[in-house]
């Protein structure tokens, strides 16, 4: 079935349920970032294959939802579905929420699968129906109903991650958490986010592609510890070293059950932003709900040293894999064919060399020329473009290891670039200069420090439409909470949380120009703790990536004798680390791309 084929079908669905429209979500039961085939009903249903959007199907039209990061993929791949891009964020857009204030008609009827949207927006959504004296129908999932061949549920084999990775016990963990629990008055805690029940639980698996996590719910109470999942997943003796540690396992849907079971004296701790709204709705009558962030979101950011000393061995083997790619890039352009796709595939073979890989960290950005204007393009046999040796090449990519995380961007002059491409190159080298020499005082959040990395773009009169930065898990999600760069709140975003000792942060400002080029150079970063003086405790950043930036592409008349002595400081210890795996001519070409400018 096509695009307006499929749409026809669901439209068919509602019919029968009396349904005005019908949302469709990116997300799974877990309000998860990114989503195993069974859930990618958006993407199915849209043709848009990005990670962020949300489809609403009316009975005459349909509208998609997303933001900066998409909106010209988004224009591209909606293309002639008859659905409508709706740019978040832009002059005269409405929210999904105002939209439906303004067109669902009085008495109208608004169905979704209530287990993939959001307790706090199943609950605005609740509100306009009330003032429209309409119904809100959640139980089924019309999806269902029209995707025949759909994917399982997946079930891949669980493993538990060690303590000379993790650094801490679950049950010391839980113990953590338990104390947590008991200064906000908590009876229970509901958990369903997948990163933070993998952490908790020491626990990793591959349910969901690039995400090191297990389909999964825990309910921690002071005496007890059950985690929901499928019992297929887990060997007898990872049963065994649960129940050992304090932990129950329970069948995956069987927390809907054990939920309905506290009262009235309970008092519920949960994230209305990461459970979702048929969960809530199972805990009406409890006590109390205590609607705040989870504690282990703010835990597991917080990496201890044994996991930052695990990362910073990650980062050197990433570094090195990186650094074979880049020297082999620059070397063999137009010598040989290579293609955005075999670029990836050379760049993934050479991590796949490293010790302890397990998997990329998402789906390798190869972005040749106008590509690179895209934020998240991922190259396809249509759209694999020839590499030249001129322009420039976006390369955003990363990996899973047992001992971290990586998350790297570089962007690579394939020949001769001209002075505007040189002059946008090395604002963007600057700007992320700046954030990652930054000393602030213990407080300051990212919407603090924004302005260090977009300052000097925003001189340019440009800007890009995303954050600086994000947080970075351990053998996790490569987006992480809830730190992060951005330079205004969100409601919905949790940017406003304070830089705390241990945190790793990216740093990727850019310049994306549509139709010519895209340009991002990433780093991660450790926030540590500086000087102590009258004035406050003082932090600085410790850059976590070892890779060379491409001086190809720099001008150096554009940058300050300060900038020039971060870039030369920051080059010097790329070859100090990277060296010893480097011999021949590569290690001259290493030597070469981190002299001293």
């Amino acid at each position: 079935m096509q695009v307006k084929e499929r749409i026809a079908k669901l439209r068919e669905a509602m019919g029968k349920s009396g349904l005005d429209g019908y949302l469709v979500p990116t997300a799974d039961f877990h309000e998860s970032e990114y989503v195993g085939a069974h859930f990618k009903a958006r993407a199915w249903l849209s043709g848009f294959q990005g990670s962020a959007g949300t489809l609403l199907v009316e009975k005459e039209s349909a509208r998609l939802w997303t933001d900066g990061r998409y909106f010209i993929a988004a224009a591209q791949q909606l293309e002639g579905s008859g659905i409508e891009l709706m740019r978040m964020g832009e002059e005269g857009v409405p929210t999904l929420e105002e939209y439906l204030e303004k067109s669902l008609p009085q008495g109208g009827a608004l169905g979704f699968d209530g287990r993939v949207v959001n307790a706090n927006l199943g609950e605005k959504l609740m509100r306009i129906l009330r003032k429209k004296e309409g119904r809100l129908e959640t139980q089924g999932d019309l999806v269902d109903e029209v995707w025949k061949d759909r994917p399982p549920l997946s079930a891949r084999a669980a493993y538990f991650l060690e303590e000379k990775y993790a650094g801490e016990s679950r049950v010391s963990k839980l113990a953590r958490l338990r104390e947590q629990m008991a200064a906000k008055g908590a009876t229970a805690h509901v958990l369903t986010s997948l990163d933070d029940i993998a952490w908790l639980m020491n626990l990793r698996g591959d349910d969901v592609e690039y995400n090191p996590v297990v389909l999964s719910y825990a309910l921690i109470t002071p005496a007890s510890a059950i985690l929901y999942a499928n019992r297929v997943v887990f060997s007898e003796y990872m049963v065994r070293d649960l129940e050992r540690d304090g932990v129950t396992l329970r069948p995956y849907d069987r927390i809907y059950q054990d939920l309905k079971a506290l009262g009235s004296e309970d008092k519920v701790l949960l994230d209305k932003g990461r459970v979702n709204y048929a969960i809530c709705r199972t805990l009406e009558k409890v006590g109390a709900l205590i609607d705040e962030m989870n504690p282990t979101t703010q835990m597991k950011a917080v990496k201890n040293p044994v996991e930052l000393d695990n990362l910073r061995r990650s980062h050197l083997k990433d570094g090195v894999a990186f650094t074979h790619f880049m020297y082999w890039l620059k070397t063999q352009v137009g010598k040989m064919p290579i293609t955005e796709l075999s670029a990836s595939d050379y760049l993934e073979a050479r991590r796949r060399e490293q010790e302890d890989f397990v998997e990329l960290s998402f789906g390798t950005i190869a972005g040749y020329g106008e590509h690179g204007a895209l934020m998240h393009y991922a190259a396809t046999p249509e759209s694999d473009a020839a590499l030249r040796p001129e322009g420039m090449l976006l390369v955003d990519s990363g990996a899973q290891y047992m001992d971290g995380t990586t998350d790297i961007t570089r962007t690579m002059a394939l020949g001769p670039l001209s002075d505007e491409q040189k002059l946008h190159f090395t604002t963007v080298l600057r700007s992320m200069l700046n954030l990652m020499s930054a000393k602030f005082l213990y407080g300051c959040t990212g919407l603090s420090l924004d302005i260090l990395a977009r300052g000097p773009i925003w001189d340019l009169d440009l800007d890009y439409k995303c954050g600086t930065g994000h947080g970075v898990g351990f053998l996790l999600n490569v987006h992480e909470g809830p730190q992060g760069f951005r330079w205004r709140a969100r409601p919905d975003r949790s940017e406003g949380a304070i830089l705390e000792e241990g945190m790793v942060t990216t740093n990727e400002p850019g310049i994306y120009l549509e139709g010519r080029y895209g340009i991002r150079t990433e780093n991660e970063m450790i926030c540590r703790k500086g000087e102590k003086n009258e004035y406050g405790q003082f932090m600085y950043f410790e850059p976590l990536t070892y890779a060379p930036i491409d001086l190809d592409a720099v001008e150096p008349a554009l940058l300050s004798e300060r900038e020039k002595r971060v870039l030369n400081d920051y080059h010097a210890m790329v070859f100090d680390k990277l060296s010893p795996f480097m011999q021949g001519e590569e290690l001259e070409w290493l030597r070469h791309y981190t002299r001293a400018i």
